[in-house]
């Protein structure tokens, strides 16, 4: 590591980390408000899970990019710029007065984190060395994730119940400023823009192919599977992402160089990516549905419902740091995954129009404890073997796979939710999207499997800042 960089190896992982917590609070903090988002911006219950997608699409689709523009441009200046625009886009998505302008201010902010998670996982992976050192850095990184899903769930509550939904959307906008202006006191300057070209048919067909199959799974129960609307969604899906792969086989710069594929660790952490945001991910969705659609709760009191499984997930990202120093990767994952599909199948089983949420909570923490276990060991995962100058492309391509998973995994389980005779949500179509959920998660359980077995290394003493300098 630079000599330059020692010095601030804390407070730039406490930048890091805030900027995870930003992105964490939003992820959250809008799920509790989506029914009040549905009701006064006329949303159908089947198109209101694109707020949630919208973001999810974008943020998938031009991850490659950003992880590109990171190795290319520079961290801090694709760090800063991606904090701008997620805060331009927050107070638009506030000032929304129709469904249009919210999905494209909630896609406007899925580009800003397409930006600002490379730059962010990059800066991590290369100032901490593989080992020891970066698991303690992506446990603090990870662990204020899983604070801005416990306060985002609550804070969500408070904000909708207080002031209305537009609040959520607007506590973004300090928040992000804040952090532009941290960066550039706290980030080390970047050097000369790196000599490179940015692949842009590589990103245009990436970004096509994802938002076509998407599109497709979102709007096939309301258009109909057989509509050649969702036919020709379907096939143009596959037409562009094949065409990806042709492009990026013959760039001389590609976006998404397929010589990673050979990394085993990080072509397992991508598939893992995919399954874990699709399951765990979709939860968030599914409590929100029954909580508020079914049994009544307002916006404060789903909020709160949430902040148990937040909070234990808090405990999960510590649990994970130790068992990957002691474990290793592999036996990390499955433990993670493994008790996240406990929890789901749990979780669903409590489901019933009679019962109260007591009958979900031993669920609920389940889940956060295995989501917080398994959320920092698969970005060690995909960062595992990476060179220093394909960090950012490493975790863009894990990231792509990640926000992928959570728009086919919410559309799959949607369509379930919403399956049957009435097209609405039922307590015997959220019990079976759980149990869908749980099985899925144990296949990515299996793919955890084909990670090479655990090289514990020994602990090493003293504060992140100190283990920074050290490495």
């Amino acid at each position: 590591m630079p000599r330059s960089r020692r010095p601030h190896a804390g407070p730039v992982l406490a930048l890091l980390a805030f900027a995870q917590f930003i992105s964490a609070i939003d992820y959250n903090i809008v799920y509790v408000a989506l029914p009040a988002i549905g009701r006064e911006l006329g949303f159908t219950p089947q198109t209101l899970q694109w707020v949630v997608s919208a973001y999810a699409v974008a943020f998938g689709g031009f991850l490659l990019l950003g992880g590109r523009a990171a190795d290319i441009l520079g961290r801090r200046r694709v760090f800063a710029l991606a904090l701008a625009l997620y805060g331009v886009a927050s107070l638009a998505g506030g000032l929304a007065a129709s469904p249009g302008p919210m999905v494209a201010a909630r896609a406007v902010q899925g580009l800003g984190g397409a930006l600002l998670l490379p730059a962010t996982l990059s800066l991590i992976n290369t100032m901490f060395a593989e080992g020891p050192a970066r698991s303690r850095a992506l446990a603090v990184w990870g662990g204020a994730g899983g604070a801005g899903l416990a306060l985002g769930s609550l804070l969500g509550g408070v904000l909708t119940s207080a002031f209305g939904w537009a609040s959520v959307f607007f506590v973004n906008v300090p928040l992000a400023l804040a952090a532009v202006v941290a960066a550039f006191a706290l980030l080390p300057a970047d050097a000369r823009a790196a000599r490179g070209r940015f692949d842009l048919p590589g990103a245009l067909t990436a970004t096509l192919g994802s938002t076509s199959l998407v599109f497709a799974l979102v709007q096939g129960p309301e258009a109909g599977w057989a509509s050649g609307l969702i036919a020709g969604a379907f096939l143009a899906g596959i037409a562009f992402l094949g065409l990806f792969v042709l492009v990026e086989a013959r760039s001389a710069e590609p976006l998404m160089p397929l010589a990673l594929f050979a990394n085993r660790s990080l072509t397992a952490a991508m598939a893992i990516t995919f399954i874990f945001m699709g399951t765990f991910g979709a939860q968030y969705y599914i409590l929100t549905v029954h909580l508020q659609e079914l049994k009544g709760y307002g916006a404060l009191a789903t909020g709160l419902a949430f902040l148990p499984g937040g909070l234990i997930g808090l405990v999960g990202t510590k649990v994970s740091e130790r068992l990957l120093i002691r474990w290793g990767t592999r036996a990390t994952l499955l433990t993670g995954m493994t008790l996240g599909a406990a929890g789901m199948a749990v979780f669903a089983l409590g489901v019933s129009p009679q019962a109260g949420y007591a009958s979900l909570l031993p669920g609920l923490l389940m889940i956060g404890l295995g989501q917080g276990i398994g959320w920092t060991a698969m970005f060690v995962a995909a960062s595992t073997g990476v060179a220093p100058e394909r960090q950012g492309i490493a975790s863009a391509m894990a990231s792509t796979t990640q926000q992928i998973g959570s728009a086919v995994g919410l559309a799959v389980l949607v369509a379930v939710i919403n399956g049957g005779a009435a097209g609405a949500p039922s307590a015997g179509g959220l019990r079976l999207a759980g149990l869908i959920a749980a099985a899925l998660t144990l296949a990515g359980a299996a793919v955890a499997l084909t990670l090479r077995g655990p090289r514990p290394a020994p602990a090493v003493p003293g504060d992140l800042a100190a283990a920074g300098a050290r490495d």
